[in-house]
């Protein structure tokens, strides 16, 4: 099975006057144009994927959307998992659930992203710390029974690096 971790794009800053509810906060205008054009540079790396999963949160959402918009990705799917504050762990039995489509995207928030890598490398979430700017991606195979500890990192890039494949 192969999963592509997604962090999602540049989001407005952290204002608790105008969004009091944290998982409200949109993307930038400009953040979202930009993971466009990321999105396009992932299109060709990835023309497709079996599932797109995504954080509910408003941020990593709207950055979902543009990837079923731009890279033609299907329909994302709500994954509470995915929540910025939920541990790496939960997100084992999603794979699990995702294994007979061949391949997943998953869409969520720092320093979750960061986290499941480590647990999907090494089954510990803390022991590796692979760097995820906002827009970034992470490739990944999983072995069938989809065990942490035994996926093998196929690539990582920043959202720059991704821009420029196109």
């Amino acid at each position: 099975m192969e999963v592509y971790l997604i962090r999602h794009a540049i989001a407005e800053v952290r204002d608790p006057t105008q969004w009091p509810d944290d998982t409200k906060r949109p993307l930038t205008e400009a953040g979202a144009e930009r993971f466009r054009r990321a999105a396009e540079g992932l299109a060709v790396l990835v023309p497709s994927v079996g599932a797109l999963l995504s954080s509910p949160w408003r941020r990593a959402w709207e950055s979902a959307q543009i990837l079923q918009e731009v890279a033609g990705w299907p329909k994302p799917e709500k994954c509470e998992a995915l929540e910025g504050h939920r541990s790496p762990r939960g997100l084992a039995a999603v794979l699990r659930q995702q294994a007979a489509s061949g391949s997943v995207a998953l869409v969520g928030h720092e320093p979750q992203m960061h986290a499941l890598a480590s647990y999907l490398l090494t089954g510990d979430s803390a022991r590796l710390l692979i760097e995820f700017k906002k827009g970034g991606v992470a490739a990944f195979t999983l072995d069938p029974a989809i065990r942490p500890g035994t996926a093998t990192l196929l690539w990582a890039l920043p959202p720059r690096a991704l821009r420029r494949v196109t």
